[in-house]
């Protein structure tokens, strides 16, 4: 045997599988000299030249594969883990020797050649060739590990918003686990990039210093630094303002410690607070506090302005100058000067914006340490310290350590008043989240920079409130007389106003500065970098809340322009309001109208936290851990308290609006799905209430029909739904049951649920939809009945639809609906069956979903649909087309959309565009096949009109007497009759049932009349009585009281005729006994002994159907005890003929028969 051994890696058929021939050198010999002559040289192994591996690089076309790069460190790593002689040798070569091998075609096959260990290691040989073999891959077809299997694996892109296309790298379950469904798409598809993942070429994305630290600096370094810091001193003295600013900041700190959280819990888009908590507590909270939020940043820019306005006047009035009047004009003209100048540089774009805050951020750092320096220096002049600048005096230090509160502007100040004018100085902790679109990563950037923002600033405040309080006295004279001598006469002021010191001025600051223009430059910069910022941030959280369209008419504000998607006519929208603030013209008016606005967005960002960790969803994983929920909940009660403290009838205000905005998105009820909290917690709650429930022992005056109505899709037999509807409305469970015959695929079984959940929310009916694949209708309504519900929340009445063709339909369908009532009575569930005249089966006029799955993919097989009362044409008709949906063409139109959701997949791939079908989509129209309306939109049409529930095929209009047939059991009806024959005790629930009826407020005029079977014709009088004296202990109002004395008679001759007519066709002499397929025949025959068995039975509802004639026919609705179906005693079209008997030409009839088991007690 030769030294080496070959393996030949041929082409194979399927692009994704490879396979590796062994080769016989001595067998082939002369033609392995061959091919070496005419390939290109390979190394030799013998040779001290470096072992290479070649790959192909390049594609058919001959372009270089950039994702499949092979990294020769790689190849070196691996020479220098492995020793020669224990280091196997590849070898390639190539037919073309003229060319590289990395870029030659692939017209032949590729050869590598193994250098073997040793002979005779031949298990340990092959197994690190297998290896090699496996790290090289086809050169012919394999680009990369992914062409030699369907699995994706783990990537980002995977995982990205579900409902993007993005996440179409990742095969169905359908194709891992068919082998039918190939699925393996030719071509890959183009990466949608994402918008808010920073990665776009010339997108302006922030760090968390400039993003976050830098904004909230300056924000929180506002106007109030400069203007009011020294005012707070001298109405709260030190310790107070101590307590005042700790306050503000044990707020700020703990709502940043649970914004910290929120924004450390998954990828945070544009939107800032909106978007967090939106995404927490859902589109209610998310969009009242967002406009809220939108709003308060809006006066905030105005305040910050009208700041500005105030220093800018101070220093013109220092120097004599003014425009108009020197008060409060000129703010009303420099601040809509200075608001349209700062809304030309937000609209040129954001970096213009980010260098301007980096600008003035080193003007308020100058300015800040210009103020220190200046207290060190002490006063310059008489005139600074006749206006109350002393230098750090320790007298001066313990007066000023108590507060002051005095009367100003007719208000009356006190620890309250005064935190409402600061308090916006803290607003500035959410500068940074409220551009989180343009940061590269929210998740870090958020919690670093706020939280250092808040821990500079708070040190800053108060040391500036030491260095006021010691050095600066509350009142000043500012008159160099009362200096005379030494006299501290210019601190008195009971002889006339004092117009200098910590109280009377706003100059404070500049006063104690080393160098007062800078101050007013840090005062500019600190009151424009606020204004910049929260002009900024207005628009981009009200563009965020546009999107989601959670508001009418707003969403033109979402629109954006440019490489950022800059909100421009946001812009404009927060210029115009600002600057109707900006008329105001007082800061102290200003300042707490947004304090509350703030309030109660700290407070829902506390919440949203709160309510994470207490509802506790897997997905609650924030990576931030220095949070505590009690403390989250803490700092709620907070805002809340603080809110009240401040103005109660602005927090009443507050909270009034944002109900309002809250009911406001309820009622829209937007179609977004954000997986928040709320959504948790319904679903803890739900599961604790089922907990609980089990534990509740069961009472007959607790009872409540939970039904489980076979309805198929509810909008194949909408007047069996509304009825059981009607019985089970606020007050039990309603369960649609529907039966597939086969297994149809996943994605046909998610439209159908889709289809049943539109259907309930359109008709609102509140109930559930349970599909289950059987092979046939019997074994399928078995499953259905036995696994429907969990606990406690079990159907406990079966409703079908009255089987109309049972003469004519196959007999091993009458059987087996015959058996469905079987069964049900054997797992004491009680039975219902309801018919109406023109049927239950409404799948032909409005359209069957079947159908038009079947018309839009001709090819495609759909699971048939079986009903109780379906002929045996109609299931034969179908039957062909009973099997895998979506398993060719359809199914193709992409495996993209498996992330996207189990309801809205199919029609995210035909259109993004959905269109309203009531019922099931138009079968003339094949996109309607694939498209889902997962948004109902709004009608013209009153929202509960029968014309707008209900269409026929393609969209047209149905005739009224149809309409009215369908929504016989939802309109409202007068002087309605219900007839109730209470002929056999069955636990009082078909007296129950019509009580339950008449409740309604479709049917609350309605009247009762009950007949019953009297015993004997002597006790008449006597069982009358006894009968009105139950159903008035039951508490049950009836209009109406019969007993029937002469049950026993014989019937009419012509009803007998009526009934043999019936069941002619079913009639033999005698049942043969014989194999299975025998007994099911016979099961649905009748002998002459099985009518002689119950002949009695059949002579008693022969003629309570001549009494059920002349009483009962111009009745509303008739309600029966149905007759037991006793085992191997009565045969099902035997069974089905008595009913027959009973309800033809009747007005809607139900047959109910309880459980034996009491609903109804006169005990209290």
């Amino acid at each position: 045997m030769s030294e080496t051994a070959s393996f030949e890696m041929g082409s194979v058929d399927r692009p994704n599988r490879f396979q590796v021939n062994p080769v016989n050198h001595q067998k082939n010999n002369n033609d392995n000299d061959n091919n070496r002559k005419s390939h290109a040289p390979s190394v030799d192994p013998e040779s001290d030249g470096p072992h290479e591996v070649y790959r192909r690089l390049t594609n058919i076309e001959g372009d270089l594969l950039e994702d499949d790069t092979f990294d020769a460190t790689q190849l070196q790593l691996l020479n220098k883990q492995q020793p020669r002689q224990h280091r196997p040798s590849i070898k390639s070569s190539f037919r073309d020797k003229d060319k590289p091998s990395r870029f030659k075609d692939m017209q032949t096959t590729t050869r590598f050649q193994v250098e073997p260990q040793n002979e005779e290691s031949d298990s340990n040989d092959s197994q690190e060739d297998r290896e090699l073999i496996d790290n090289e891959y086809d050169t012919k077809y394999a680009k990369s590990f992914r062409h030699f299997t369907r699995e994706a694996l783990p990537r980002l892109d995977n995982y990205r918003n579900m409902m993007s296309i993005q996440a179409a790298y990742r095969p169905t379950l359908d194709e891992l686990h068919n082998a039918t469904l190939t699925g393996k798409r030719s071509h890959s598809l183009q990466r949608n990039p994402d918008l808010e993942s920073g990665n776009m070429n010339g997108v302006l994305k922030f760090g968390w210093i400039k993003g976050v630290l830098i904004r909230c600096l300056l924000n929180i370094w506002g106007v109030m630094l400069f203007l009011r810091l020294s005012w707070v001193v001298g109405q709260a003295g030190i310790i107070e303002g101590f307590v005042l600013i700790l306050t503000t900041t044990a707020v700020t700190t703990i709502t940043a410690l649970s914004m910290s959280a929120i924004s450390t819990n998954g990828v945070i888009k544009g939107g800032g607070t909106y978007y967090m908590i939106s995404r927490s507590l859902g589109p209610e909270f998310g969009g009242s506090i967002g406009l809220i939020f939108s709003l308060a940043n809006v006066v905030a820019c105005a305040m910050y302005v009208v700041g500005f306005c105030e220093s800018m006047q101070a220093m013109m009035t220092s120097m004599d100058w003014k425009i108009v009047d020197g008060d409060i004009t000129d703010v009303r003209i420099v601040g809509s000067v200075t608001i349209l100048l700062l809304l030309i540089i937000v609209v040129v774009g954001m970096e213009w914006e980010a260098k301007a805050q980096i600008g003035l951020l080193v003007i308020l750092l100058i300015a800040i340490a210009d103020f220190l320096i200046g207290s060190f220096i002490g006063p310059k002049s008489d005139l600074e310290k006749a206006k109350g600048f002393l230098g750090y005096n320790a007298t001066l230090l313990q007066t000023n350590l108590f507060a002051d509160y005095r009367k100003e502007n007719h208000v009356q100040h006190d620890f309250f008043s005064v935190f409402a004018i600061f308090f916006p100085a803290a607003t500035g902790i959410l500068a940074g989240a409220n551009i989180s679109g343009d940061l590269k990563d929210p998740q870090k950037s958020i919690p670093k920079g706020t939280i250092l923002a808040i821990v500079i600033t708070t040190g800053t405040y108060l040391l500036m409130v030491v260095v006021c309080g010691s050095t600066v006295a509350r009142d000043a004279t500012g008159n160099l007389t009362d200096m005379v001598n030494g006299s501290y006469e210019f601190l008195n002021c009971s002889m006339g106003g004092c117009d200098f010191g910590l109280q009377n001025s706003f100059q404070v600051i500049e006063l104690v500065s080393g160098f007062g223009p800078l101050i007013y430059a840090g005062c500019f910069a600190a009151t424009l970098s606020s204004a910049l910022a929260s002009l900024v941030s207005a628009p981009k959280v009200f563009q965020a809340l546009c999107k989601d369209e959670l508001y009418p008419k707003i969403v033109w504000f979402a629109k954006g322009y440019g490489k950022n998607n800059e909100p421009v006519r946001g812009y404009v929208l927060t210029f115009i309001i600002a600057s109707a603030f900006i008329l105001i013209g007082k800061l102290n008016l200003i300042a707490p109208l947004i304090s509350n606005f703030f309030l109660a967005a700290y407070m829902l960002i506390n919440f949203s936290t709160f309510h994470a960790s207490l509802a506790k969803p897997v997905g609650w994983r924030p990576t931030f851990k220095y949070y505590n929920m009690w403390l989250s909940l803490l700092g709620s009660v907070l805002c809340v308290a603080v809110m009240f403290l401040i103005s109660w009838a602005t927090a009443l205000i507050t909270f009034c609006v944002v109900l309002a905005l809250y009911l406001i998105v309820a009622y829209r009820k937007p179609d977004v799905n954000w997986g928040s909290t709320t959504q948790a917690q319904t679903y803890k709650n739900a599961l604790m209430s089922v907990q609980q429930l089990n534990n509740v022992e069961d009472h007959v005056k607790n009872y409540r029909p939970q039904i489980l109505v076979l309805s198929g899709l509810p909008n194949a037999r909408p007047v069996l739904v509304d009825f059981a509807y009607m019985l089970t409305k606020n007050l039990s469970l309603l369960v649609c049951g529907h039966v597939l015959k086969g297994s149809g695929s996943q994605k046909y079984r998610n439209y159908l649920k889709d289809r049943a959940f539109n259907w309930f929310r359109k008709h609102h009916v509140k109930g559930f939809y349970a599909l289950v694949d059987g092979e046939d209708f019997e074994a399928g309504t078995r499953a259905l009945m036995q696994a429907t519900g969990i606990g406690k929340l079990k159907p406990n009445i079966i409703l079908m639809g009255y089987k109309t063709d049972w003469q004519t339909c196959e007999r091993k369908e009458l059987v087996q609906y015959f058996n469905v009532m079987h069964k049900a009575l054997d797992m004491y569930l009680s039975v219902a069956i309801l018919r109406v005249p023109q049927g239950l089966d409404c799948s032909q006029l409005l359209g069957s979903p079947e159908s038009v799955w079947s018309t839009a993919n001709c090819n495609l097989d759909v699971p048939r649909t079986l009903q109780p009362n379906e002929s045996s044409g109609d299931l034969q008709a179908t039957e062909q087309s009973a099997r895998n949906v979506l398993s060719g063409s359809v199914d193709s139109l992409s495996r993209n959309v498996s992330q996207a959701s189990s309801t809205s997949d199919l029609s995210f791939i035909a259109n993004n565009q959905t269109k309203d079908v009531s019922g099931v989509p138009d079968p003339l129209d094949v996109k309607a096949a694939i498209e889902q309306p997962n948004i109902i939109r709004k009608s013209k049409q009153k929202h509960d009109d029968p014309v707008s529930l209900y269409r026929g095929p393609g969209g047209v209009e149905l005739p009224k007497d149809v309409l009215a047939d369908l929504t016989q059991f939802t309109r409202k009806r007068s002087h309605a009759v219900i007839d109730v024959w209470w002929l056999y005790d069955d636990g009082g629930l078909t007296l129950l049932l019509p009580y339950i009826i008449s409740t309604r407020h479709t049917w609350q005029s309605c009247k009762l009349r009950v007949y019953a079977l009297a015993n004997k014709q002597a006790e008449l009088e006597f069982e009358q009585r006894s009968m009105a004296s139950l159903l008035s202990k039951f508490r049950i109002d009836y209009s109406d009281l019969t007993l029937i004395p002469d049950i026993t008679k014989k019937p009419q001759e012509t009803s007998t005729q009526f009934f043999h007519e019936l069941i002619k066709d079913f009639m033999v002499a005698e049942k043969e006994n014989g194999s299975k397929a025998t007994l099911i025949e016979d099961e649905a025959l009748i002998s002459d002994d099985d009518l002689l068995a119950v002949v009695d039975k059949t002579n008693r509802y022969l003629r309570i159907r001549e009494y059920l004639h002349e009483q009962s026919t111009k009745s509303d609705l008739v309600v029966m005890t149905l007759p037991m179906p006793r085992k191997n005693i009565v045969s099902a079209p035997l069974y089905m003929a008595w009913l027959e008997s009973l309800s033809r030409n009747m007005p809607p009839f139900l047959f109910v028969r309880g459980n034996q088991t009491s609903v109804l007690t006169f005990y209290s």
